[in-house]
């Protein structure tokens, strides 16, 4: 068993070093007539199921610059999006974050929910918030898996309201990406064992440089601390899919990625840059930040990344990014994957 964990312990990083732990969630067996919305606090999925949001921005009857809907990470919830949303609330922009099904403060948090079913409620949620702002553009902000799922909605449904995409070290460590003894654990622990819990404690890793957030993580309940291997081999599905995406992307988009990540390395990374497409000016951009690791919004250099996002936002494809991180392809590729011209 300590030798299944060890191949595994790589995936289980990809998973931010904590995850979910039991079977798929059931919805309502028949949706509420209201559903779907997007009430106060409350996303309703097309199945009815109630999704907690949190808001940051301008008042709600006022007009913001733009719209973001911020997707969190595996083993996260929305309110880790509030650093970034607050300093975009700064520049009049609008941040909605729900916490995914299974995650958070839903029901039967701790659950895998399958990860067609978190790509399904973040369509909802663009279509909940195009429909309250017709007239303003809208972006996705994900996050590791967040930004998996954004990635998956943009090239897979390819919805119009959607302007662009900002992915923040999105998790793309398919199984392309994996050795042959990882993708057999994988498989075998996933029909074995699949409520076999993996947890990442002993790894030495963290995801921030910043010691009060890795404080605050350890103290926060709502933070999952164990992955399964059912749960595993769904985040895997999801970052197959969206590697896939990465050859697709057409909206304007935004890469931002940390040269100090130790939970999503540089060669799944790698295989992204070199699969996306040949770019029109602005149709997709990289920034690299020497200094930064895996909560990119949340480490010590966060005002970096703060400032840069903001840019974006308000101007996706002339903006000069504050931070001067931002690269080319193939200086991108030089640094990262040791390719030459």
């Amino acid at each position: 068993m300590r030798a299944l964990t060890l191949a595994l312990a790589p995936l289980w990083l990809a998973a931010l070093a904590v995850g979910c732990s039991r079977a798929s969630v059931d919805g309502p067996t028949s949706p509420p007539e209201d559903a779907p919305a997007l009430e106060d606090n409350h996303l309703i999925a097309e199945d009815g199921y109630r999704l907690p949001y949190r808001r940051w921005g301008p008042e709600r009857d006022a007009s913001p610059e733009a719209v973001v809907l911020a997707l969190h990470g595996l083993n996260d919830y929305s309110r880790g999006m509030r650093f970034a949303a607050e300093h975009l609330a700064e520049g009049g922009i609008a941040t909605y974050a729900y916490d995914h099904r299974g995650f958070g403060d839903t029901a039967d948090a701790g659950t895998w929910p399958g990860g067609q079913a978190l790509v399904d409620d973040a369509a909802t949620a663009v279509e909940r918030l195009a429909e309250r702002y017709p007239d303003t553009p809208l972006y996705l902000m994900g996050h590791s898996m967040g930004g998996a799922i954004a990635m998956i909605l943009a090239t897979e449904q390819s919805p119009e309201a959607v302007s662009g995409s900002a992915l923040l070290a999105p998790a793309v460590w398919g199984r392309e990406a994996m050795p042959w003894y990882q993708r057999t654990g994988l498989w075998l622990s996933s029909r074995l064992t699949p409520g076999l819990r993996l947890s990442g404690e002993d790894l030495g890793v963290d995801p921030t440089d910043n010691p009060e957030v890795l404080e605050e993580w350890h103290d926060d309940p709502l933070i999952q601390r164990e992955v399964s291997a059912r749960a595993l081999a769904g985040v895997t599905d999801l970052m197959d899919r969206a590697l896939e995406a990465s050859e697709e992307l057409e909206a304007p988009t935004l890469i931002l990625y940390g040269e100090q990540d130790e939970v999503i390395p540089r060669e799944p990374t790698c295989l992204m840059l070199h699969r996306l497409p040949e770019r029109p000016p602005g149709q997709w951009r990289l920034v690299l930040y020497p200094d930064g690791h895996h909560l990119l919004t949340r480490d010590l250099q966060r005002e970096r990344v703060h400032a840069d996002l903001l840019a974006w936002f308000l101007d996706p494809e002339g903006a000069r990014l504050p931070s001067s991180h931002e690269v080319g392809h193939q200086e991108g590729l030089s640094r990262l994957c040791g390719d030459r011209d």
